[in-house]
């Protein structure tokens, strides 16, 4: 059976072309385009990406309109029912506003636009995004966000530490993010949140200062477990 991915638009996304390219080329199979508009999710899909941008502008708070669409109800019940689900920087903000993680991204420390490739330290080997890493490896993986402060109160962080679910920690300070967690996962693992983008890390052409082929291995990750389950 063919691997079926779905990619979803909110107005203002500008990475949902990106993460489309990114999936196609590691499966082979064209990445199905879903509106924000709309009310249900293709049938038989295997994985849900939710992509960067500026979802309806950023206003109120980044992602929080989004959450409020009407297809991220029917992703809120996908992931629910265990539907893998990547959200990706914008897309990391969309699942904490509704509830399929926790904490919060928040204006970066410095108040400015972070624009640039930062190494990524990961932290868990275990879950579907993240089984084909070493523990301790560092990846390089591009960054662009004005809001990816990632905050949590003191028992979230170390529930979140305690129980394995961070999933990226960045390896020098980026945008004061709590314990420089860079990405985390769902409590059944098969959510994950991050503000780096590995769709932009997908080539081996790359140069190795903007990630090489880095973010390509979070993606043979998770559709090689999908197709071989």
């Amino acid at each position: 059976m063919a691997f079926r991915a779905g990619v979803i638009t909110f107005p203002g996304s500008n990475c949902d072309r990106d993460m489309a390219v990114a999936l196609e080329a590691v499966s082979g199979e064209p990445a199905i385009r879903i509106w924000h508009g709309d009310a249900t999710l293709p049938d038989n899909l295997d994985l849900l990406a939710l992509p960067g941008g500026f979802s309806y502008g950023d206003y109120l708070r980044s992602g929080a309109m989004a959450a409020k669409s009407p297809i991220m109800r029917a992703v809120v019940d996908a992931a629910k029912r265990g539907m893998p689900v990547l959200g990706v920087c914008n897309g990391f903000q969309v699942l904490t506003e509704s509830g399929l993680l926790p904490g919060a991204l928040m204006r970066n420390s410095g108040q400015t636009f972070v624009c640039r490739t930062v190494p990524l330290k990961v932290e868990n080997t275990s879950s579907l995004f993240t089984q084909g890493f070493e523990q301790g490896e560092t990846l390089r993986i591009p960054v662009a966000h004005h809001d990816g402060n990632y905050f949590a109160d003191e028992t979230t962080l170390d529930t979140l530490e305690g129980e394995g679910l961070v999933a990226f920690r960045y390896g020098e300070p980026v945008n004061g993010s709590r314990r420089d967690i860079a990405g985390i996962l769902s409590a059944n693992g098969r959510v994950l949140g991050m503000m780096p983008h590995p769709e932009r890390a997908i080539s081996p052409a790359a140069h190795p200062s903007m990630g090489g082929a880095h973010g390509r291995r979070l993606f043979e990750n998770v559709i090689g477990a999908l197709v071989d389950a």
